[in-house]
């Protein structure tokens, strides 16, 4: 092979190893995002010892409604295995002997980081994850790393039929019939719009570029194939995404930052997937995904970590009717600052004559890495609601400070009812592990309302606490609201 033919394989190889990995810049200032100086984060690809470190840039997040503090998360892209060098730069990096002690969770990744000097440490990805990375079990003002899969479907602008924010003079740039809306890198705010929404019409695709930073909540209302889709970022807007009364919408890759309300709020809409979701929230009320009266839902590969519901699923709430079915959840990593991380039930119909009916959910293969309240797998069934056909399966619980594993209630609650629910049936609770201090998980709960008005048949199978099974004998209390 010839010189010329060697170096232009040489710089084909250095190429492919880079396009690798893809780091994006972030718009910074009043209007842009705030970097968070507690850790450094590095990556390269793992193939090619020789190849150069690039730092990505830590972002920062608020968490936790009780005390907010300041935690922060780093991104990028990666279409091939990785490493990451994270370097603490935080006051108290050291322990006592003088070194740090970090775990990278989810524990179910395997992913075990090693100590390459006195602040900074290295691990291998093989694939991307959404990961918290804690030192010294500081899980308040932890790391965040997420690791995207590389993107495949990218547009510019200049598509025909696209409304472009980037473009100048944008104070009106709707247009009748378009496929596509494009937020290129920088900071986006609806210019005469004083509500800070934007509203998505049907059959339109919405392009958040990796380095876009949106200030607005994205509207999708009597609308049917819409996509919203991206590396970009929705910054503190009042809700991060609604859908409501409209049919196959799909959510993925975003990044909801600081919303006042919810994350992601559905109601009376039918076939949504939301999947590579990543949520932080630290005001009340400000849920990661609520959806009323919903059905046909698929939640796949999200990282919610929020200071109310991660995921909550109702009936009728508010201007929804009709009941909700077909909720397919996997692969949600949930970290649950205040709340639940599950919580299914509560609300529904009860002025109609039988009320209304959740049903055929399937929760499985996820991880919950934080949660300090009650019920960490919660149904409540107030209202007139029927809840049947529930599964929990392949759910990891780690090192929670005070919980219970879950919690069945069929009641009235003043605050949230007008009527007592009707009866929950059929839970199935699978392959469940739950690892604690001892004595911080409290037992679980049933709360029948009445004997007529109670919760149903309900089967454990290899459900453990610390490796021990559960025992429903001595790990659950049933007491009844009317007797």
């Amino acid at each position: 092979m010839g010189k010329c033919k060697m170096a232009i394989l040489l710089c084909l190889m250095a190429w492919t190893v880079q396009a690798q990995i893809r780091v994006s810049e972030w718009p910074e200032g009043k209007e842009g995002l705030k970097r968070n100086p507690d850790y450094e984060v590095y990556v390269k690809p793992l193939a090619g010892s020789d190849s150069e470190w690039r730092q990505v840039p830590n972002l920062d997040c608020e968490v936790d409604v009780r005390k907010v503090r300041h935690a922060s998360f780093a991104e990028f892209e990666m279409g091939g295995p990785v490493a990451v060098k994270v370097r603490n730069c935080r006051a108290d990096a050291l322990g006592a002997d003088g070194r740090m002690a970090v775990k990278v969770k989810p524990a179910s990744r395997g992913i075990v980081a090693r100590q390459v000097d006195e602040r900074t440490v290295e691990f291998a990805l093989q694939r991307p994850e959404f990961l918290s990375v804690e030192f010294n079990g500081e899980r308040k003002q932890n790391l965040h790393v997420f690791a995207n899969a590389m993107l495949t479907e990218t547009y510019t602008g200049d598509e025909p039929g696209t409304i472009n924010w980037t473009a100048p003079n944008a104070q009106d740039i709707f247009m009748q019939d378009a496929r596509l809306i494009y937020f290129g890198p920088g900071v986006h705010k609806p210019k005469d719009l004083p509500s800070g929404e934007i509203k998505i019409p049907s059959h339109t695709t919405v392009y958040l570029a990796p380095g876009a930073v949106v200030c607005a909540r994205l509207i999708v209302d009597r609308a049917e194939d819409v996509r919203i889709i991206g590396r970009g970022i929705i910054a503190h807007p009042l809700r991060g995404i609604e859908i409501t009364y409209s049919k196959d919408v799909l959510v993925d890759g975003v990044t909801v930052l600081n919303p006042q309300h919810y994350t992601v709020y559905g109601g009376q809409s039918e076939n949504i997937t939301i999947r590579n979701l990543k949520s932080f929230s630290a005001r009340p009320w400000s849920d990661g995904i609520d959806l009323m009266c919903c059905r046909h839902v698929k939640i796949h590969n999200v990282f919610l970590r929020n200071s109310d519901d991660c995921i909550a699923l109702y009936n009728h709430r508010w201007w929804y009717w009709g009941g909700s079915s077909d909720f397919d959840i996997s692969r949600a990593t949930l970290w649950c600052d205040w709340a639940h991380p599950v919580n299914i039930g509560t609300h529904g119909d009860d002025r109609s004559e039988t009320g209304e009916t959740l049903e055929n959910v399937r929760i499985h293969d996820c991880d919950i890495l934080f949660h300090a309240g009650d019920g960490m797998l919660t149904i409540g069934c107030g209202d007139k609601n029927t809840i049947r056909d529930v599964t929990y399966d392949s759910i990891r619980i780690e090192d929670v400070p005070k919980a219970r594993l879950f919690e069945m209630r069929v009641d009235y609650s003043e605050k949230y009812n007008r009527a007592p629910g009707n009866r929950v049936e059929n839970v199935r609770f699978r392959n469940i592990s739950v690892t604690a201090p001892e004595g911080n998980i409290n037992p679980s709960l049933i709360i029948d309302y009445d004997k007529q008005r109670s919760v149903g048949g309900y089967t454990l199978e290899n459900v453990t606490v610390n490796g021990r099974p559960f025992r429903p004998e001595t790990d659950v209390v049933r007491t009844m609201t009317v007797k």
